[in-house]
Formats: structure tokens, C-alpha cells, sequence
């Protein structure tokens, strides 16, 4: 009970809030503390919620309440899966990302690795490694290409996933 007024939780169940109330430190009286006491309401029960704190010390309650809200939000949201819906797609982000990052690497892999025309030149003994001057300038050409196109891949990538960074 900060400015007078019942906390956020006090005001949705449309009571006193005594000075003591275990919910006046984390649900405010605004808007949105209302909205989220209303869903840890539904999804866990008022009386459950205030067990849950009293019995949890105290320099560990905001991250229960936290917790409490996030399930309890989720739950509205996706009565079925909650918050493992969300768990669920961005696992599935990870694994995108992983699998991007890999075909990434080894693009970038392939390009290292590919014979320059001047050490095909030294392996001139070899008639398939024998490039003429055309070759080696159509092969240095579709090589900065697949570079120049490699490294415009990797910045969208990465403009796309770490929005606001630099590289």
C-alpha cells in the first residue's frame, strides 16, 4: 500500500488494502498491476498466490512473483500450453539460427578453401587444376560474388536476428 490507495491486487478483488498486504509491494495500483494480479487470479487463485509468498523468503519473492505473472499471462493467453508454447518457438528460433550459422560457416569454409588461379598455376602438371588466364578471371570474378553475396547473407542475418547491433 504505497500512495494511499489499495494495491493493484487490493483493488481487483475490491478490498481494503491492509499495511501488511503480501501483494501491495508487487502488484502496483495502476493498470497494469491490476491486469496482472486479474490473470495470477484465474490461473492460481488469490489465497494459493499469497501461500506461495508468504512461504518463499523474502529477498526471493519478486522473482516468484515474476514467474507468477509470466505463467499466468501465458496461461490466459495459451489456456493449453501456457508459457511452453513460448519456450517451444524460441527453442525452435535456436535451432533455426544453429542451422543458419552452420550453412553460413560452411559457405565460408567452401570459399576459403577454393583454389586461387595463382596456385593453379603452379599446379599446371595436373590438366584439370589448368586454367587459362580467361578461367582464372571468370573464376576470381564468381569468387568475390559468392563472397560479396556470402557477406551480405551474414549481415542480414545478422540485422535480422541481433536487430541494433553492429558488426
Amino acid at each position: 500500500m504505497g500512495g494511499g490507495g489499495p494495491c493493484g491486487a487490493c483493488k481487483f478483488l475490491r478490498r481494503k488494502c491492509v499495511k501488511g498486504c503480501v501483494f501491495a509491494p508487487y502488484f502496483e495500483a495502476d493498470d497494469r498491476g491490476t491486469a496482472e494480479f486479474e490473470a495470477v487470479h484465474r490461473v492460481f487463485g488469490a489465497r494459493n498466490a499469497a501461500k506461495l509468498l508468504l512461504r518463499t523468503p523474502a529477498n526471493r519473492r519478486l522473482d516468484a512473483v515474476v514467474s507468477m505473472c509470466y505463467e499466468a499471462v501465458s496461461r490466459v493467453k495459451d489456456p493449453v500450453y501456457g508459457c511452453v508454447a513460448q519456450v517451444f518457438n524460441l527453442q525452435q528460433q535456436v535451432d533455426n539460427l544453429q542451422a543458419e550459422l552452420a550453412y553460413v560457416q560452411a559457405r565460408i569454409s567452401i570459399m576459403k578453401h577454393r583454389p586461387s588461379c595463382q596456385s593453379s598455376k603452379n599446379l599446371s602438371s595436373v590438366p584439370s587444376l589448368d586454367f587459362s588466364n580467361e578461367d582464372c578471371a571468370s573464376l576470381d570474378e564468381a569468387l568475390f560474388k559468392d563472397v560479396d553475396d556470402l557477406e551480405m547473407l551474414a549481415r542480414e542475418l545478422f540485422n535480422k536476428y541481433l536487430p541494433g547491433s553492429k558488426i
